[in-house]
Order: C-alpha cells, then structure tokens, then sequence
C-alpha cells in the first residue's frame, strides 16, 4: 500500500462513520443532516492533518498503520452518536485535538530522531509520575487545576478557567511515558539482564543492583494508582511491564514470576477493596447476581445474544440498557448492532494494528526503537485483551477503556500520541 492508497483508505474510513450517522438517523425517523456532513468534515480535517503531518515528518512510515486506527475511530464514533449525541459531539473535538497533539509528536521528534527520548528518560520518568499524582491536588481550591473523584477512584483533573471546563485522565499519558522509561533503561542494561548471575531454583535472575533502578521506577507507578484506586491502569501498567521486561531478556522465567505476583496481587486487591469483590462475583457469578453486580456483564450478554450474527443494524438494537456503553462496554454495543461479524472485524481490524507494531518492532535495527515500538504495542494489546475480555468474562472487568472506539478524549489523546510514536519509529527504521 502507498501513500495515495493510504490516503483513499482513511477518506473512506470517513465516509463510513459519516454513512453510519446517517443509518443511525434513518433508524430514529430522521434523515441525512447536518451530524452526517460534521461527522465526515471532522474525520477528514482530524486525520487529514495527521496524515499530512506523516507524509512531512515520517514519509517513510508504514502505511499499514493510520487506515486501521481511522476505521476504529470511525466503529466507535457511530455507536458513541447512536448512544449520546451530546457526547459524540465532544468526542468530535478531542478528535481534533488528538490529531494535532499527535501531529505536534511527529513535528517535535522531526527535530531529531527517538534517541532523544532515550537521552531524557529520566526527566519523562518524573513527568510520569507527576501526571500520576495530579489527580491528588484538592477538589474544593480556588486553583484552576483540581483534582477529581469519580466512582470511587480519583483519576481525573479539571482545568476550570471559570468561562470552560475540561476533564482529563493523566495516567494515559503518563503510562506512554513509564513505557519510554522502561525502554531506555532496558536497552542501557540488556547485556547485563541477559546475562544472569542468580539462580533461585528454576528461574536464573540478574543481579538485585540491575533491576532496583527498575523496580522502583514500576512500584512507584504500581502504589500511586492502587493508591487512586485505579486498577485496571495498574494491571495494564505491569502487564506492559513484565512483557517488555521478556522481550528484552528473552527469559521465561520474568513471564513465570510476574504470572504469580499478578494471581498474588489480584487475590489481595480482592481481599483489600470492596470494588475489586465487586468485580470478582459479577464475572464468576453474574447471572445469580443480576439486579446488582453482574448487572452491567449480564446486560452485555444479551446484548452480543441479540445482535446473532449479522446484528439488529445501526440504530435499531437496544445498547443503551448496557451501563456505561459508551466506555466500559462500547465492543457490546457494536456486538448488537453489527453483530458477530462486527465483532470479528474489528477483533481483525485490532490484530492488524497489532501486527503492524510488532513488525515495526522485528524490523528496528536499533534497540531502544525496538524496545519502545515492542512495549507500546504490547501496551495497546493488552488493553485490548482486558477489555474485550472483561465484556465476554475471560476475565474480570478492569475499567480500562477500549483504545481508539471508547468515549474520552484523553484516552483518544494518548493512543494517537502512541501511534504517531510508531509511526516515527517506522520511519527513521525504513531510513
């Protein structure tokens, strides 16, 4: 695929999700409106100038790449539309803005190359994690900046300037810059993490002094969201962590460890918050627990039931009586109007994304660019994995996002800023 064929893909992306609006209005009585012609003008201005900010900064990018994600966004809008005009209209501008922070990524690191990253990992790892503890600021100050609780876990900030207000959720920026860290650090250190000096019956471990730097960077990220009360972003966090520490090493034996500190630490956050129980009885029981906690899991159910195969058709299933559809539980929502096809097409559409990263990741030559690229693939797979997941009870629902078709523009932000990384990293890799 070239450039122009990369170009058509994402105007036909748009088109799609400007089409599923008006669907979505024919389902309601109405017609082809104004939201059809904003849908399709916002799409094209937002990744029209992503992709003119690719071909100016990163020509030699794989093409592969901004066409999936485009389609994604596209899957998600029309469900956001057909849950929550009011929030799709929202989501239209963070689209905006996400595309042009993405954009200013590709411009900023046209300056030099992502070695520059690696040089400054210590100054990312300190932004990192005071993005991580904004969220802490006081709520009731008369600063513009406050903190803010949602449900129980304080993960989001305000900028209140009187005239507007904007929430925003930091750690999904912050974890792009913990992953930049562990990347930096692990291709200083691989030579002496590969070569292991410890044995503790099966599993050969390098010396305590290689990896305290490490652990210490991770824990720190690991007590302040457990602290917030964020677990899904914590479990995403050291999922990513304990796979780019494999990747790096190459060693079974982190994957063994970090599978039994993941059943060790799940068991005591289950034994330690009620939110965490919560979760746990609505994935192994949420049918005897219907009118409570396996409410929401038990809605999605239905849901996916009902849209059978080819689905109920935009606009005329029932998603609206799943909790949260339009973040937690949006892959249902589509599941019942598109139906099992649906969902395999865009199980598909993610496991491209996938690919394309890890290619990007087989094909770097240097090792920071091959550790980044690994790490923030993984990152965007697991995500994946704990959401879907959740929605079909492989596992129990962590309250993460799914990236690129959830609600929020924070989460749109960061996974965008995570693209056009790749997309630089392909580029200087191709040169």
């Amino acid at each position: 695929m070239g450039r122009n064929a990369e170009a058509a893909t994402i105007v036909a992306a748009s088109t799609l999700a400007a089409f599923a609006v008006a669907l979505v209005n024919f389902a309601n009585g109405g017609s082809v409106d104004a939201q059809t012609g904003l849908t399709f003008l916002v799409f094209l201005l937002a990744f029209g100038t992503l992709f003119a900010a690719v071909r100016a900064f990163a020509s030699r990018a794989t093409p592969l790449l901004l066409p999936p994600v485009v389609a994604l966004v596209g899957l998600g809008f029309f469900e956001i539309y057909r849950l929550d005009a009011a929030r799709a209209g929202l989501q239209r501008w963070w689209m905006l803005i996400a595309a042009g922070v993405a954009s200013l990524v590709l411009l900023l690191l046209s300056r030099g190359t992502t070695s520059i990253l690696r040089r400054y990992r210590n100054l990312i790892l300190v932004i990192s994690i005071g993005l991580l503890l904004l969220p802490n600021l006081p709520s009731d100050w008369a600063f513009p900046l406050k903190g803010l609780e949602v449900n129980g876990s304080r993960l989001w900030i305000v900028l209140d300037l009187g005239f507007t207000r904007m929430q925003f959720q930091p750690a999904e920026l912050a974890k792009l810059g913990m992953v930049i860290f562990f990347a930096a650090y692990l291709a200083d250190h691989q030579k002496a993490l590969r070569e292991a000096h410890r044995r503790i019956g099966p599993l050969r471990l390098p010396e305590p002094r290689q990896l305290i730097p490490l652990l210490l960077a991770w824990g720190g990220s690991i007590v302040i969201l457990v602290w917030q009360r964020d677990l899904g972003a914590s479990l995403l966090m050291f999922a990513g962590f304990v796979l780019l520490l494999y990747a790096a090493t190459g060693s079974a034996g982190y994957l063994f460890a970090g599978g039994l500190m993941t059943i060790t630490g799940a068991a005591t956050a289950a034994y330690l918050f009620d939110h965490v129980q919560r979760r746990v009885v609505a994935w192994l029981a949420p049918f005897e627990h219907y009118p409570d906690e396996g409410y929401q899991i038990v809605q999605g159910l239905f849901a996916l039931g009902t849209g059978s195969l080819s689905g109920s058709g935009p606009g005329l299933g029932r998603p609206d009586l799943i909790p949260n559809a339009s973040t937690d539980f949006i892959f249902a929502a589509v599941g019942e109007e598109l139906g099992f096809a649906g969902t395999v097409a865009i199980l598909a559409i993610y496991g491209l994304v996938v690919a394309v990263g890890f290619g990007i990741s087989f094909r770097s030559r240097d090792t920071f660019r091959k550790l980044l690229a690994a790490g923030l693939t993984f990152v965007m797979a697991v995500q994946v994995f704990l959401i879907v997941g959740g929605v079909l009870r492989i596992v129990p629902l962590t309250g993460i996002t799914l990236p690129f078709m959830s609600y929020g523009g924070s989460a749109l932000v960061g996974n965008l800023v995570l693209v056009a990384l790749l997309l630089r990293i392909s580029h200087e890799e191709a040169a």
